[in-house]
């Protein structure tokens, strides 16, 4: 196998770790209760903000990973 080609699939399976990783930041940090017809958002902005952050990241890793392993052929 070609060193570029193990590179492109390492880096495909982290961006899939760090990505689910973000989601499950973003959603964790998501919270909206009703009471008696009023919404009240308990958000937490700063972890919202970091698990975009990660989905960033990952999306950047899986597209070098793709374009790493065209490279390859």
């Amino acid at each position: 196998m070609n060193t570029a080609k193990i590179i492109g699939i390492v880096l495909i399976i982290l961006s899939l770790g760090i990505g689910y990783t973000g989601i499950n930041k973003v959603s964790n940090n998501t919270a909206e209760v009703n009471v008696l017809g009023l919404e009240i958002d308990a958000s937490n902005e700063s972890g919202k903000q970091q698990g975009y952050i990660y989905l960033g990241l990952a999306a950047v890793l899986f597209v070098g990973g793709i374009f790493t392993m065209n490279k390859a052929k």
